[in-house]
């Protein structure tokens, strides 16, 4: 038995919005036995636009009964039966997040009839519902309301059963993944990526990419985003609207890290969120004071002022300068560490040599941070970070010159890396990022990197 369900709601996320209306059929797979529709009282404002769309207005649900009044009926009615829906995605999150609200559960086989009309009709211009019932001559009376939509689409599935009942069967099977991917995604498109690291982008209906990710393992990322367990809405506008998905491999985790972040510059997709908005830098400023003392102070990297280092968070430009102070004897007041005009708090625990009360030389107090300073200067060291490469006798090869990043690329395993001459022959020179940058300072860091320096 099947139940054949549409609804009708004030948004498009299961998390925050409601639903308006519902209307299931119920079909023994030749005809429809059973009916239920009702409207619904959303316990919110219906949206002009969606009243506009649906022709349901606020009037119209006050009085009716509110989810939990009908929840045991609709429960009863579907609970042993195989869920279908034009997108079931859709209808299924919204029904099973209303009636857990009420103390139900749900958890029924599901049929989507937009992937299971792209397998029995292939080719068709387009598989939305007003489309498909105008190609296959299916009446559709009252568009966008439930009763009328739920009643099309019963007639619909009847077709693909009387069409092709046998991929009805094998959609079923829970290892078909036609109930879980996107309605207007291509199944062979899914089967063929690879369990491996890289990017992958996913492209709506007009070729535009929409979104990048990147991934240690590409099909089980992209299977995650699609599981129906994220409570981030994203994921439900993206699962409306991808219709392919692209890729690139990068053979490991760091350089999917560093590719990412030059597509979503690049690209500027619509729902990436993290990466396209400017982020501030910290850097440590070096001033001198009237008694000829060299300050060290922690500051936003300000455009046309040169800092000595660049951190991308105030924490750890500030934790990197306590360290620094403690190491190199400078005074926490002339460091900003200590907020106070006097003397510093360390003076008289004897961690501090007096600079701060004038105790000290500024020449031998300034030689100490002249000292530190001289250790901050990366900008004569070139480097490659070569890792695994995207098959068995390559290698990836990141070229940062001069501390500064400037692409990466691919090379035989046997290629023996040493002249900056020759790296700058196998990588694709691009620009770098906030993001690259601190990926990079992390990763150099780590006990597990690859670090050539260059001649």
């Amino acid at each position: 038995m099947y139940a054949i369900v549409d609804i009708e709601t004030t948004g498009g996320f299961a998390g925050k919005h409601k639903i308006t209306e519902v209307a299931i059929y119920i079909h023994d797979g030749e005809s429809i036995v059973d009916s239920y529709v009702t409207l619904i009282n959303p316990q919110q404002i219906i949206p002009e636009y969606i009243t506009g769309l649906t022709g349901i207005t606020n009037d119209m649900v006050a009085t009716a009964p509110v989810f939990k009044e009908v929840a045991q009926a609709i429960h009863h009615l579907i609970k042993d039966k195989v869920f279908v829906a034009h997108n079931v995605h859709f209808d299924y999150s919204f029904l099973k997040t209303a009636l857990e609200e009420a103390g139900l559960e749900l958890g029924p086989k599901r049929l989507c009839t937009v992937r299971l009309s792209r397998g029995i009709f292939p080719g068709l211009r387009s598989y939305s519902l007003g489309n498909l019932c105008e190609q296959l001559e299916i009446p559709i009376k009252n568009r966008h309301r439930a009763a009328g939509d739920a009643e099309a689409t019963a007639i619909l599935f009847e077709k693909l059963l009387n069409e092709n009942a046998e991929f009805v069967q094998i959609a079923l099977h829970k290892g078909s993944k036609e109930t879980t991917l996107p309605p207007n995604l291509p199944k062979q498109e899914f089967n063929a990526l690879p369990e491996s690291p890289g990017v992958y982008y996913f492209l709506n209906d007009k070729g535009e990419v929409i979104y990048v990710g990147k991934a240690v393992n590409i099909k089980r990322r992209i299977s995650g985003h699609f599981s129906g367990r994220s409570k981030d809405p994203r994921n439900q506008y993206i699962r409306n609207e991808v219709h392919h998905i692209q890729y690139e491999l990068t053979g490991n985790e760091l350089l999917a890290l560093v590719l990412e972040s030059q597509e979503i510059k690049r690209l500027w997709p619509k729902y990436n969120r993290s990466q396209k908005y400017v982020q501030n830098q910290w850097t440590l400023y070096r001033y001198e004071d009237r008694l000829g003392y060299q300050h060290i102070n922690v500051g936003k990297l300000m455009k046309g002022m040169q800092g000595l280092i660049v951190f991308n968070t105030h924490a750890d430009a500030w934790h990197f300068l306590i360290a620094k102070a403690k190491e190199y004897d400078l005074c926490p007041r002339l460091c900003g560490i200590h907020k106070t005009t006097e003397r510093c708090y360390d003076l008289d625990e004897g961690n501090c040599k007096g600079a701060c009360i004038g105790a000290e030389e500024p020449g031998i107090y300034n030689h100490r941070v002249q000292e530190l300073i001289e250790t901050l200067s990366t900008d004569d060291h070139s480097y490659a970070i070569v890792g695994t490469g995207r098959y068995l006798d390559e290698n990836s090869v990141i070229l940062v010159e001069k501390g500064a990043y400037k692409g990466f690329g691919f090379c035989h395993q046997r290629l023996g890396i040493k002249h900056l001459d020759q790296v700058k022959t196998i990588v694709e020179h691009y620009k770098t990022t906030v993001e690259i940058d601190r990926y990079l300072q992390s990763y150099i860091n780590s006990p597990e990197a690859e670090v050539i320096t260059l001649e």
